[in-house]
């Protein structure tokens, strides 16, 4: 068998960079991208379902969290009575540049995948989904 989590990173690594070199010149790093549609998607989300859905500590999320909003793509604002509950949602700067933001993290997807068929792409987001529920669930266990 191959280096089957090897080649995982690797993708991981080469998206990264894509990310990074795409998204620099809208002010963003090439993890804001995620972060960014996770929030359009469920604007008022709160800071710990963002961690949650975004599978990123918490200090990671927090310090990205505050880069965007100093950059005008977020708003946090406190939840009722408990301050510490911040919900997130996305400025008028974000969602003007969503568009370009879905595209550039499609286009990665489609570049990955433009040499499988439709079957071949629905069995290996099938087998990846197992993969990372196991994940999760192996993560949770600890």
């Amino acid at each position: 068998m191959g280096n089957i989590i090897g080649d995982i990173n690797a993708i991981d690594r080469c998206g990264r960079r894509y990310r990074t070199d795409a998204l620099e010149p809208l002010g963003l790093k090439g993890c804001h991208g995620r972060y960014l549609r996770e929030i359009c998607r469920n604007p008022g989300i709160f800071q710990e379902q963002l961690t949650e859905s975004v599978l990123v500590n918490k200090s990671n999320v927090a310090r990205q969290v505050a880069a965007l909003e100093e950059g005008g793509f977020l708003e946090r604002k406190a939840c009722g009575k408990d301050k510490r509950m911040l919900r997130l949602y996305p400025t008028e700067k974000t969602l003007a540049l969503m568009p370009r933001i879905e595209e550039i993290l499609n286009s990665w997807d489609r570049t990955l995948l433009q040499d499988l068929s439709d079957a071949e792409q629905e069995l290996l987001e099938e087998m990846l989904q197992r993969i990372r529920r196991r994940a999760a669930e192996a993560v949770a266990e600890d």
